[in-house]
């Protein structure tokens, strides 16, 4: 299909624009890992601190490079499958709002006024810039999508009696998803912690900007996925030579993603006393629901690409396996999509410990998070998305691909990478070891009287993965960079390999029609978040009597009952604020004994000396 000259050059820019500042994400994704191996035992390298390092690479690489490949994805496959051009002004207008958000963003992280990590909520504050430039971009997407609507709805007037391609299905579900759960991102960053962080109001609802966030971060994990799971039905099996198994499969599992991948954000905020237990239950079960479509996509995708293998002559079980187009350079995609694929194995399963609330106790916070959502963000997610640009980037510009080779190596040396990088990071969680912290200069420093033996093989093993990761990204960048300053040689055309499906299968009505699932989709996220609203703006008041970390005993008790104190009563008083500062310090002291030689100190007998402190 032959594009307008303005719309390319949107399309290219968005491809081209967040894969230039992945190289940034990508150094410090490397300086993280170079951090935590104890190589550097200093707060800041080249300018740069460790927590502004961590932030440039989470936002990056999880928001900006997302969102502006999911819109440019989405104008490429609205384009293919209808036929016809999102309006003028919706592309243009989404491309600079999201482009001003960039650059506000940008700004804010590189002079140090926004270092609170892409997690953006309460009580760490960024700066004002921070907040409206990640806003601006969120509402950029949203007009991308609105301009989708338009075309589609002018395409269903002209076509009545055909159902929604597949693929439109999924874009469409995508960025629902997306407005659904961006708007309280947009919300919180705009009427909550922008008056905040400009000084404008003294207070902020600390748990409210933390569900809010994670109300959108979770799903936004899904927003992440779905461009993936569209190339998998529609594309991967048509690249392995075969067809797809079953259309109408894929139909529910995109329809499952729309109802179930908002109303499940508590499940971030277990640890949390503000939710109830029945809150956390109920989004427990929804996350646990949520693994369903992902069984059905790996059984359907699993059966295409069994077909192409027997097509091609494989027998037994497994026999297909052998027979799938590996390392051709001239369907260099495949290498990228089913390296994802094969990632998002462990990513998933290990996802299901997560959504546990017994098993999350033992994980949150710890290095096994970042090496769950790697698997995840930086498997199928970043894979697709670097695969699929450079394809998409060649055909628009007209540019022929440059060292094909090493663009067909990169994914198979960044699944490698990711096996070292996330079994190091969720080995250490399993014993302790802390995410988000600059573990060079206290834990894997040897000076550091904190120092703990036992994780420097784990971060070493995540040193390893990250420079095997970065030196794969380095390939990738060759290519790229070389397609993007070469010279055309072929006319550009907007086109995508298209999947057939293995035979024809009856409509079924549910399956085509979107209107009863987003009912269910917005019931299901109100039965979620009206009680978990409420138990935030009930626990989330001022309390009258302060307590400090230290101390038992109130700072300022109410008047009525300072007033009704005896001399034996502030005599008693005083003795159990001096016996429960003893308990907290023999507490202390053994936690410290405990935590600096995990091995020296028997278990039994720090229980004992616990029993005697209380």
């Amino acid at each position: 299909m032959n594009i307008t000259k303005p719309f390319k050059r949107v399309i290219l820019t968005e491809f081209f624009l967040p894969l230039t500042l992945l190289t940034i994400g990508i150094y410090h994704g490397l300086m993280q890992v170079i951090y935590r191996a104890g190589i550097i035992h200093q707060n800041s390298f080249a300018g740069l601190n460790y927590y502004q390092g961590l932030t440039l690479h989470g936002v990056i690489n999880a928001l900006v490079l997302t969102t502006f490949f999911a819109v440019a994805f989405g104008h490429v496959t609205i384009s293919h499958y209808l036929k016809k051009e999102p309006p003028r002004l919706a592309y243009s207008s989404s491309l600079w709002l999201m482009l001003l958000g960039t650059v506000m963003d940008a700004y804010a992280m590189l002079t140090g006024k926004a270092q609170a990590l892409y997690t953006f909520y309460a009580p760490l504050k960024d700066s004002p810039v921070f907040y409206i430039g990640t806003a601006l971009l969120i509402i950029g997407s949203w007009v991308a999508f609105f301009g989708w609507i338009k075309t589609y709805i002018k395409w269903k007037k002209e076509n009545p009696d055909t159902k929604m391609p597949l693929a439109i299905l999924g874009t469409f579900v995508n960025f629902t998803i997306w407005v659904v759960c961006t708007v309280p991102a947009a919300y919180s960053t705009l009427i909550l912690l922008t008056p905040w962080a400009a000084g404008w109001v003294e207070r902020v609802n600390v748990p409210l900007t933390r569900m809010l966030f994670w109300m959108f971060g979770h799903a936004l994990v899904y927003f992440w996925l779905l461009p993936a799971y569209i190339m998998y039905y529609t594309i991967l099996p048509k690249l392995a030579g075969g067809k797809l198994y079953s259309e109408n499969a894929g139909r529910l599992a995109f329809l499952l993603f729309l109802i179930l991948s908002v109303p499940v954000g508590v499940h971030h905020q277990f640890s949390e006393p503000v939710f109830t237990p029945g809150t956390k239950l109920f989004m427990a079960i929804l996350t646990f629901g949520v693994a369903l479509p992902s069984f059905m996509t790996a059984f359907t995708i699993a059966a295409s690409l069994e077909h192409a293998g027997r097509k091609k002559g494989a027998r037994g079980w497994l026999g297909w396996m052998l027979h799938l187009p590996y390392f051709r350079s001239d369907n260099f995609l495949f290498g990228y999509l089913i390296c994802g694929m094969i990632l998002f194995i462990f990513g998933g399963l290990s996802g299901i410990v997560n959504a546990s609330y017994s098993l999350n106790a033992m994980v949150h916070n710890t290095a096994w998070i970042p090496g769950h959502f790697h698997m995840t963000v930086a498997g199928p997610v970043f894979l697709s998305i670097i695969g699929m640009s450079l394809l998409l980037y060649g055909k628009l510009s007209g540019k022929p691909i440059q060292f094909k080779l090493l663009a067909t190596i990169v994914p198979y040396m960044w699944m490698l990478g990711m096996v070292f990088f996330s079994h190091g990071l969720m080995a250490g969680g399993l014993m302790g070891e802390p995410r988000r912290t600059n573990l060079g200069m206290t834990y894997t420093n040897p000076d550091s009287p904190l120092f703990n033996q036992h994780w420097v093989p784990t971060t070493t093993s995540t040193l390893i993965g990250g420079i095997i990761m970065s030196v794969a990204a380095l390939l990738y960048f060759i290519s790229f960079f070389a397609t993007a300053f070469g010279k055309k040689t072929q006319p550009a055309v907007l086109e995508l390999p298209e999947s057939e499906p293995l035979h024809p299968e009856k409509p079924v009505a549910i399956l085509t029609n979107l209107k009863p699932w987003l009912a269910v989709m917005g019931v299901l996220i109100l039965f979620a978040y009206i009680p978990a609203l409420n138990s935030v703006f009930k626990y989330s008041v001022p309390v009258k009597g302060q307590y400090q970390i230290d101390s038992p005993v109130p700072e300022n008790p109410k008047p009525a009952q300072k007033a009704k104190q005896t001399k034996s009563d502030q005599h008693t008083n005083a003795k159990d604020h001096a016996k429960a500062e003893r308990s907290l310090s023999r507490v202390t002291n053994l936690v410290v004994l405990r935590a600096s030689s995990p091995t020296s100190l028997d278990e039994p007998l720090l229980s004992a000396r616990l029993q005697d402190t209380f």
